[in-house]
């Protein structure tokens, strides 16, 4: 695990990501508060592309929590069985949806506790749907992060909690609200867990990661 990056390699690190990505956004699919926190309890052990290509037929159908109970949980399973762990996700979307309807008035919170109390909602989708619907510098901690986190120096840490703290405590404010898309971006196509592009990477020259190549 690499030492923490200091403040002004930081700040030189996301300048450079923004500049490649000014706007980043997310790879799921959605319509909605409601279709973004279900396609991401959906992506759990899951890629986003699989995601995306269950839920566009499910959403043209039910894209409310009312919608999706009158769909019923087979029909919800007919829609995500080619995603793992289908049945057990099909159960908490239905569970939830029926807690944002009876305690919610059909809206999805915009609170971490709340949507934390949520079936199959846990921390890292609760601040996936707080920063990409409500605009919240919330940084979720995937297995992309966590990565990254670790092995550039930019957020190291032993859990998830840990590089999530770091991110927070350390990534300049004003780079907060995008950081968690910026470094899923570059986990994902960049610095990959197998054969990370070291040779196009645009902060090779900043990452303390020892066994980058040139």
């Amino acid at each position: 695990m690499a030492r923490q990056t200091d403040y002004h390699v930081l700040r030189a690190i996301f300048t450079r990501f923004r500049a490649a990505r000014p706007e980043p956004k997310g790879e799921l699919e959605h319509l909605n508060a409601y279709t973004l926190l279900v396609a991401v309890a959906l992506s759990a052990q899951a890629t986003d592309r699989s995601v995306n290509a269950a839920t566009r037929g499910l959403f043209a159908v039910a894209d409310t929590p009312g919608e999706m109970l009158a769909l019923g949980e087979e029909g919800l399973i007919a829609h995500i069985r080619t995603i793992g762990l289908f049945r057990n996700k099909a159960r908490n979307v239905m569970q939830l949806s029926r807690i944002l309807v009876e305690h919610y008035g059909g809206e999805v919170p915009s609170s971490r506790a709340a949507l934390q109390s949520l079936p199959g909602v846990g921390r890292k989708t609760a601040n996936v749907v707080l920063n990409m619907w409500w605009h919240l510098p919330a940084q979720a901690v995937d297995t992309h992060i966590f990565r990254v986190g670790n092995r550039t120096g930019i957020a190291p840490g032993r859990t998830p909690e840990a590089v999530e703290r770091a991110i927070e405590d350390n990534v300049p404010a004003e780079f907060q609200l995008h950081a968690h898309q910026w470094l899923v971006l570059h986990g994902r196509y960049v610095c990959t867990a197998r054969k990370p592009a070291c040779a196009s990477c645009v902060i090779n020259d900043l990452c303390a990661w020892e066994g980058k190549s040139a």
